[in-house]
């Protein structure tokens, strides 16, 4: 993906932010910060951890990442409660 690919596409995201389709089928946007819980243990978490999301960020790779504390964690290690 070329640069202004990537400008283009994070125009349209805040990292304030997370737009997620909830049990109900419905479109919630949800602010920071917001509680997820740890899923496995990965770094200073544990698993079965309840945390807040400070920032939500993409990668170049358009993966989602959570910023929590001063760290950066894959999404995919979070349930969002």
């Amino acid at each position: 993906m070329e640069g202004n690919e990537l400008l283009e596409v994070l125009k349209y995201t805040s990292p304030n932010e997370l737009y997620v389709v909830d049990e109900n089928k419905l479109l919630v946007k949800l602010e920071c910060p917001f509680v997820v819980r740890v899923l496995i243990n990965i770094g200073a978490l544990n698993k079965g951890d309840f945390v807040e999301v400070d920032q939500v960020k993409v990668t170049e790779c358009f993966i989602t990442v959570f910023c929590i504390g001063d760290t950066l964690y894959w999404y995919y290690y979070f349930d969002i409660v």
